[in-house]
């Protein structure tokens, strides 16, 4: 379904649900949305029973296209039939992982609904997120303590009313303990397998320096595998196409742009990258060290030092592998050495890690089915407090 008429079919399909159908709301920005949302939508639908309806901008959202009679979807768009669903929305509840309701163009409705924001990564939620991102949601399903202890400060500072804060944790984590086999073992440097991960922006590994440390990596004798961020190929194509058009020849590179691909996680010995939140689900899932090339952070919030507390993506680089100045790539052969030499080391650190910065590892989906059913229910009979009302 495509266009505008499309989009409004679907809108009107949705509104004309008996307002009971429209209990449980979740809307999703795309497609990457729904490995986040599957374990929750699965608990709901499953065990607690529930209908929900999934909402969604990308026609190619496998939320979309469940063979579920519990799970009615609808195709809203990205354009001017999302504004007037957000604007007009008539629910118990909405959860998503929409950043900056009620900041932009997408506004809390009309009508009393309680907004329920779900993180899908571990990242802190000061500094590279607007500062106002989460200030207009009810509820948050939190990943990891740190992000708690922000939204209370930030509260405390701004004199925000307090939300109503959940442990429900981080799938993608779960996903790759799950998944996870060992890579092959290391002999020599030629055994060495390096998967080169970074964020995307002007100021990434890959915009920076990519050609010059793909080219000292390939010639320590390592295998490299790029596997750029898919907005790269969006914003900056050429600083992909630079490194494949003078590596693209050497049997030990290989390129990846495919979302779903696995292999190069599973069969790396280490990952390179920058700020990527890649880095944290490579060495916290699936325990293999991480090396970070210390460029300037990705922030859209100029003023995070407010709130006094170091980022999370700052804090954990040094604990799950090293850091490399950016003047001194030439140390990149080294340190990769120094990291696969000690796996133990890599599996110590984000057994810690995970024990004391994700919540519910193992069962974050039902903690999160439970807590938006169990909210829902209290907005249903009228006992989800002021904050719903807001």
């Amino acid at each position: 379904m495509r266009g505008f008429l499309g989009e409004w079919r679907e809108y009107r399909r949705f509104n004309r649900l008996p307002r009971s159908a429209r209990h449980i709301v979740l809307y999703s920005e795309s497609g990457q949305d729904w490995h986040h949302f599957e374990p929750i939508v699965a608990h709901l639908t499953g065990v607690l029973g529930e209908r929900i309806c999934y909402v969604s901008s990308d026609p190619a959202d496998p939320g979309l296209h469940q063979a579920d009679a519990r799970i009615s979807g609808f195709c809203i768009g990205k354009r001017l039939v999302r504004i007037w669903f957000f604007q007009f929305l008539q629910a118990d509840l909405l959860l998503t992982q929409l950043l900056d309701l009620g900041n932009f163009d997408l506004k809390r409705s009309i009508h009393p609904v309680h907004y329920v924001y779900m993180f899908h990564s571990l990242i802190s939620t000061h500094m590279a997120d607007h500062a106002e991102s989460f200030d207009h949601y009810d509820t948050i399903l939190y990943a990891g303590p740190h992000q708690a202890r922000e939204i209370r400060r930030r509260e405390e500072l701004k004199g925000l009313p307090p939300k109503r804060l959940v442990a429900h944790g981080y799938h993608r984590i779960e996903q790759l303990l799950a998944e996870r086999r060992e890579p092959p073992p290391v002999a020599g440097d030629a055994d060495i397998h390096v998967l080169l991960a970074p964020s995307w922006g002007e100021q990434t590994i890959l915009n920076t320096c990519g050609l010059e440390l793909a080219g000292m990596l390939l010639d320590a004798g390592f295998r490299l595998t790029l596997r750029p961020h898919f907005q790269t190929r969006w914003q900056t194509p050429e600083v992909i196409d630079r490194i494949t058009e003078r590596h693209g020849g050497n049997p030990r590179f290989r390129l990846v742009e495919q979302m779903g691909e696995s292999d190069s996680l599973f069969d790396s010995h280490v990952m390179i990258t920058d700020w990527s939140g890649a880095g944290q689900d490579y060495g916290m899932g699936l325990e293999k060290p991480v090396l970070y090339i210390d460029l300037p952070p990705k922030s859209r919030n100029d003023s995070w030092q407010e709130l006094g507390m170091e980022p999370f993506e700052s804090w954990v680089r040094a604990r799950l592998g090293a850091l490399l100045a950016p003047d001194r790539l030439a140390d990149a052969p080294r340190l990769v050495r120094d990291l696969v030499r000690d796996p133990a080391r890599a599996r110590e650190n984000a057994a810690a890690l995970r024990r004391d910065y994700i919540c519910n590892v193992g069962s974050s989906g039902r903690a999160a089915a439970e807590a938006v059913a169990a909210i829902a229910a209290e907005v249903a009979a009228g006992a989800a407090g002021p904050a719903a009302q807001r």
